[in-house]
């Protein structure tokens, strides 16, 4: 089988990547990639490096070409619109290119009511593929746990959790699990069923209190849960304009469309995830 992964230096791309040669060959991987400069390491582990432009079909063609299996991890545009404009010439290169299968990357945020201001695409995603023609398979992932071990530091100075979630609950996932069995599913041909959607979370959420709790073992530092406005925390974590799109996930979050939890990782690894405190006691260094 040949394999071709977008997205191969990123956060998650290069974790699949990583996970996917321990089960494959990396002579079988393609890592397509929109900077060539930056995958030299991938190309030095014996894999083949193809420049694309999720913009310019006819680059995703010429990527495409001859590859069994299609891993795509989307960018990181913050647009609903220009990501289903990315996935409209994904999909178009692939069927073009006679891709074999594909592999798609979702979030649990893809209700129809979801306000995640990337919720359209992610809610886009799995009806686009069904009537594509191809044969897919999705991996809807839960919230990144990632991001709480350089959050820390914040919280312990503030002493709270900000979140403002209410009384909901959150998801986790570390992208360590989620690359793992992004490449499990990639590599296993009984996995990769067409029309099959895996969700891949931990084994349990957490209400705010409880994620304090964790954070306050975790740090060594009592951590509470003081809650502040959307528009506020749009107006706290603005950098890079990222601000609303950061308070509309947790206005998801609070209206409980975060909260889910599925035992398809487990189903799939023959384990559970790792446990929320384990990753970060793992992870983080006062």
């Amino acid at each position: 089988m040949k394999y071709i992964l977008t997205g191969a230096t990123g956060h998650l791309g290069g974790q699949i990547y990583q996970e996917l040669i321990k089960l494959v060959s990396s002579h079988d991987v393609t890592a397509a990639v929109h900077t060539v400069s930056k995958a030299n390491h991938l190309k030095e582990a014996g894999s083949t490096i193809v420049p694309i432009d999720f913009l310019d079909e006819d680059s995703l063609v010429s990527a495409f070409k001859n590859q069994d299996v299609l891993i795509y991890v989307p960018s990181k545009s913050h647009s609903s619109f220009s990501r289903v404009s990315e996935l409209e010439n994904v999909i178009e290169a692939a069927k073009k290119a006679n891709i074999g299968h594909m592999l798609a990357m979702g979030f649990i945020a893809d209700q129809i009511n979801n306000p995640f201001d990337l919720s359209a695409f992610y809610g886009y995603l799995p009806r686009r593929l069904a009537s594509s023609g191809l044969s897919y398979t999705i991996i809807r992932n839960a919230l990144y746990a990632d991001p709480l071990v350089p959050y820390l530091p914040e919280l312990i100075e503030r002493k709270n959790i900000i979140y403002p979630v209410g009384k909901e609950a959150l998801t986790f996932i570390s992208l360590k699990d989620s690359a793992k069995a992004f490449a499990k599913v990639a590599a296993t041909k009984e996995l990769l069923k067409n029309g099959k959607i895996y969700t891949f979370t931990q084994t349990k959420n957490y209400t705010m209190p409880q994620l304090a709790e964790v954070l306050s073992d975790v740090a060594k530092s009592k951590i509470g849960y003081q809650p502040v406005t959307l528009a506020e925390f749009a107006q706290i974590y603005n950098e890079g304009n990222e601000g609303h799109m950061l308070s509309s996930m947790y206005d998801a979050g609070g209206r409980g469309l975060l909260s889910e939890v599925s035992l398809d990782y487990q189903s799939v690894m023959g384990h559970p995830a790792q446990d929320l405190e384990e990753f970060l006691k793992e992870n983080y260094q006062a």
